[in-house]
């Protein structure tokens, strides 16, 4: 995990798979912790269902504070496993 720009982006880890779950999860959530409300995929090459997992688990973080997690560049073989696990609904994507 890594900050990008201003006001509250951080990036994804080039994996997000089962093994780097639990450690992504928590990164993330300490950046959330400090007000960041967005995050950006484009670095996500290797990703399964735990990815999905832990977007979840950040929306809801967000949410609990009052905000809506942004989502961009969001790799195109993960949007379509949210999709199919029924889950896109679920999570904010932008372009």
């Amino acid at each position: 995990m890594s900050a990008v720009g201003t006001g509250g982006r951080f990036q994804t880890a080039a994996s997000l798979t089962h093994e780097s779950a639990k450690a992504a999860l928590e990164a993330g959530l300490s950046r959330i912790a400090a007000g960041a409300t967005e995050v950006d995929c484009a670095p996500l090459r290797q990703f399964d269902s735990s990815a999905l997992a832990v977007l979840l688990a950040w929306q809801r973080a967000v949410t609990a504070r009052g905000a809506a997690l942004g989502i961009v560049n969001i790799p195109s073989g993960l949007a379509s496993l949210a999709q199919a696990y029924g889950v896109d609904t679920l999570l904010t994507f932008r372009h």
